[in-house]
Formats: structure tokens, C-alpha cells, sequence
């Protein structure tokens, strides 16, 4: 290690920066700025190179997180991300919107500040973008095998790159105009520009993947005939269908599901034109469900204008250090505050939606109630409602499964119950030839576990077309590490 004692000497964590909420809140640029590069050597120091670094086991990607900070503090900026790339396809993408498993499984994390790792591995790829370290690799030598990938988030993504790189002829298939899935136009641009998809887009075409853009597998093309025209098919479709909430005056004008608020905006901030925006300018917003995309629609109405937003979560507020249940080196449920979250809106906890409340046809308030655990189950405390007025509700409670799209009745690939498309130890459904990867088989999860999915579904998809592989496989659909070799 460079710096053996780093850890002793700075003890403080310094993680990146944000820019001025007044200022921020004007544009949907990135909230971070850059961070000075002696602070981010000194954080990178901290690293222990522990003799059994856990952040490996915290990160199903498998990072080798204690190299490339050791590179980081060395300032040996090519190798680092030689490392990084080693293991990540797309670091940019993690290093923004992945909540970092990796730093609560930190060794230094069990009496100090844990290692920034997130803030060192995006300082890496944004530094090899600048000075050209990232090029193209295409394959020495094609296999004459094709592949069809349906979806083209970061597992469609990851699955696409890992066989074109190693010969195989891929072709990617994306129902929207532009290529990305959520990380396009799911993703506010205040937590990541698209720039960082198109560059990684411009790299693979380089590289050889082919992208078929507006194309609606199910519809506009079966999925019977993708299996006809390819040797093997890639079902990375995400797991898009949203969990609704059925309760009275559901049917009132102002109630949205999420997706349709946060993917029109980014249309418009990409520069198009959508006709009947969602627009909360003026209007007071409730937002039902804390988690990630709730603080996207929270951050996505306070540069809309919104007169007021309230974000409800039914249960407890979490705590600000590890609960008991939840020791280290395990992920633990703690509350958080977001970028979007440090610029306004109210956080309310044990609020149950009872009903929304209306005037002819369109939405007034919402009657909510305080939330009571009787027997396991979350119920409204009698006696405690309330009504808090609103204008729109944005439904954030998370999704359900993958959308059908034909799958079932095209190819006779099975759904389980949860909503996935069901499949064995090597990513493959019930159908010959036809796998899944990330969200469509996993169920919504995070954009880490997307990529490591989709790397292991290469490496089995490769092993069924050559019989072996070369490519890495970081992880099983059931969360243990396999070997196709």
C-alpha cells in the first residue's frame, strides 16, 4: 500500500461537493463538482488494503477497490482505471447513482468514516474520459454467432459490450428513440448527464454493437422472430411495471404514476417538445414512497417551481447509525438526505395514504393517517387522519415485475411469482436459447447489480453458443458467484 498509515493520518472523511442549493436548483446540471485532486490522494489514502477487504463482498461486481485507490494515491490515473474496467463496464453510471454498498462493508468503517470509494471510482473514470484512456476494444477475430439484447439499461448495456468483445455479433433493441433505458430518461440530468451514456454508446458502436432504436419487441417485431433471426436472445427489459396504490379517489385527475412524471421532463431537458407535460410549477406536490426515484420527482418539482412538496413514507424513519440487526459488514437501512432533499420539502414518516380527496373530478388533498404495527402488518391509527392539501400525488412505491410484452405467448418463457421472468442457475428461461438479466429476471434492484448481472449473463450466453468462456462471471441469479468456465 502507498500510504500504510493513511488511515491514521486522516481520519476525517471529505466526500465530493455540491454545488449552492439557489444556484442549482436554476438548471439540471450535476449537483457534485469537481473535487480537489490533493483531497481526493488523501481520501484514496485511507485505504487500509485490509488482509480480507470486505468491500469485495459488499460490491457484486467484485471491485478491486483496494487497487485502484492504492493507484489513485500514487496519482498512476491509466492503471487505475485499467483496474476499474477490469470488473465495471460502466463506472460512470455506478459511481453516480449507486448507493455504495461497497463503503458499509468497509473495514475502516467499523470505527471511523468509511473509505469515499464511490467518490475515488467515478474521480477515476471521469479522469480517463478527459485524457483519452478510454478507446474502443473490439474484438481480434468474429465468431459468426448473433446475439439480439432487449433493453438497453445497464444490463442490456453490460450484456451487449462482454459479447461483442468477444466476437459475437450483437445487436441491442430499444423501444424509445435514444438508447439507455432509465439511466435516459429515468435518471434526472441533476444526478446524471446524459453525456455519460452517449460517450459509452459511441464507444460500443465502435466496438461493433449494433442499436435498433423505436423498436417494440412484441409488437413491432416478435419475440418468435428475434429467436429465428439470432442464435440466442437477451431479455433485459427492466422491471418497469409500477406498483400502484387502489384506494379511494385513485381515479382523480392530479394522480400520476412516477415514470410519467420524471420521463417527460427529461425529454424536455434533452430539448424535445412533449405535449401534455406534467407540469408542477405553482402546485403543491405530495410524493408517496422514500426512496430513490421519490428524491428524483422531490429534486425534478423544486426546478419546476413547485409551491410545496411532501414526501409520505409509511414507515418508520430510519436511523442515522446501524441498527443491532444490521451489522457490519452488512447494508444497513439508514436515513439519508439526497442532494434533492437538502433543497426543500417536508419528510414525513408512519403516514398511511387512507384516500385521496377530490372536487369535481380533480384531486384537492390527501387524507392520510398515522401509521400503527398491529400483528406485523402497517395500519392507519384510527382517529389520527388528516387531510394535507395537494394538487398533484406522484406514486413512487417501487415496481412490481417486468412488463409481459408477449414474452409469455411468443416464447413461452415462464413468469414467477414475483413478477420476473423466471430462469435457472445460468440466466437461461425455460426456453432454449433465451435468457434474462438484471431487473427482468431479478426484480427492481440497483444499477450495480444490473451490470454484474448482466457480465455473468455474457459469460453463460458465450459457454451455451462455444461451448466454454473466457469472460468473468461475478454473480448467480441467486446472489452467489458461479463458475461457466
Amino acid at each position: 500500500m502507498a500510504d500504510p498509515r493513511g488511515f491514521l493520518k486522516v481520519r476525517q472523511r471529505e466526500t465530493q461537493p455540491r454545488r449552492p442549493v439557489p444556484v442549482r436548483i436554476m438548471d439540471w446540471k450535476e449537483v457534485y463538482e469537481a473535487q480537489d485532486k490533493g483531497v481526493l490522494k488523501s481520501q484514496a489514502g485511507r485505504c487500509m488494503d485490509c488482509g480480507v477487504p470486505f468491500c469485495h463482498q459488499g460490491c457484486p461486481l467484485g471491485n478491486l477497490i483496494p487497487e485502484w485507490n492504492d493507484l489513485t494515491w500514487r496519482g498512476k490515473g491509466e492503471e487505475a482505471i485499467e483496474r476499474l474496467h477490469a470488473t465495471n463496464n460502466f463506472p460512470e453510471f455506478t459511481g453516480r447513482l449507486c448507493p455504495a454498498p461497497c463503503e458499509a462493508s468497509c473495514v475502516l468503517g467499523i470505527n471511523q468514516p468509511a473509505v469515499t470509494i464511490k467518490q475515488v471510482e467515478v474521480s477515476i473514470i471521469d479522469d480517463a474520459f478527459e485524457n483519452g484512456w478510454v478507446q474502443p476494444l473490439p474484438p481480434t477475430r468474429l465468431s459468426g454467432k448473433t446475439v439480439a439484447v432487449v433493453g438497453s439499461g445497464p444490463a442490456g448495456l453490460a450484456v451487449a459490450q462482454q459479447l461483442t468483445r468477444v466476437g459475437h455479433t450483437v445487436a441491442v433493441y430499444e423501444r424509445d428513440d435514444k438508447i439507455g433505458g432509465l439511466l435516459r430518461y429515468g435518471i434526472p440530468d441533476f444526478k446524471m448527464e446524459k453525456e455519460q451514456v452517449d460517450r459509452r454508446v459511441e464507444q460500443m458502436k465502435a466496438e461493433g454493437t449494433r442499436f435498433r432504436t423505436g423498436v417494440a419487441v412484441g409488437s413491432d417485431v416478435t419475440w418468435e422472430q428475434l429467436r429465428r433471426r439470432y442464435d440466442s436472445v437477451v431479455i433485459a427489459t427492466g422491471a418497469t411495471v409500477p406498483r400502484d396504490l387502489p384506494i379511494p379517489g385513485r381515479e382523480l385527475e392530479g394522480i400520476h404514476f412516477a415514470m410519467d412524471y420524471l420521463v417527460p421532463a427529461n425529454r424536455v431537458v434533452a430539448g424535445e417538445t412533449v405535449e401534455g407535460q406534467i407540469d408542477a410549477k405553482g402546485k403543491h406536490v405530495i410524493i408517496l414512497g422514500g426512496g430513490d426515484t421519490g428524491a428524483d420527482c422531490l429534486g425534478t418539482a423544486h426546478r419546476h417551481g413547485a409551491a410545496s412538496v411532501t414526501t409520505l413514507a409509511i414507515g418508520k424513519q430510519p436511523p442515522l447509525e446501524r441498527a443491532s440487526h444490521q451489522p457490519w459488514p452488512t447494508f444497513p437501512t439508514l436515513f439519508e438526505v439526497a442532494s434533492a432533499h437538502e433543497e426543500g420539502g417536508e419528510r414525513t414518516y408512519l403516514a398511511s395514504t387512507v384516500e385521496f380527496v377530490g372536487e369535481n373530478g380533480k384531486l384537492t388533498g390527501v387524507k392520510v393517517a398515522e401509521t400503527e404495527f398491529v400483528d406485523g402488518k402497517r395500519l392507519p391509527k384510527a382517529g389520527t387522519e388528516r387531510v394535507i392539501p395537494a394538487d398533484l400525488v406522484f406514486l413512487s412505491l417501487g415496481f412490481t415485475g417486468a412488463e409481459p410484452a408477449g414474452i409469455t405467448e411468443q416464447v413461452s418463457a415462464e413468469f414467477d411469482g414475483r413478477g420476473n421472468v423466471a430462469r435457472d442457475g445460468y440466466y437461461m428461461t425455460n426456453t432454449e436459447g433465451v435468457f434474462v438479466a438484471g431487473d427482468a429476471g431479478r426484480g427492481q434492484s440497483l444499477i450495480v447489480w444490473a451490470i454484474a448481472e448482466g457480465r455473468a449473463c455474457a459469460a453463460a450466453v458465450d459457454k451455451y453458443l462455444m461451448g466454454s468462456t473466457i469472460l468473468p462471471a461475478p454473480v448467480a441469479p441467486t446472489d452467489r458467484a458461479i463458475s461457466v468456465l
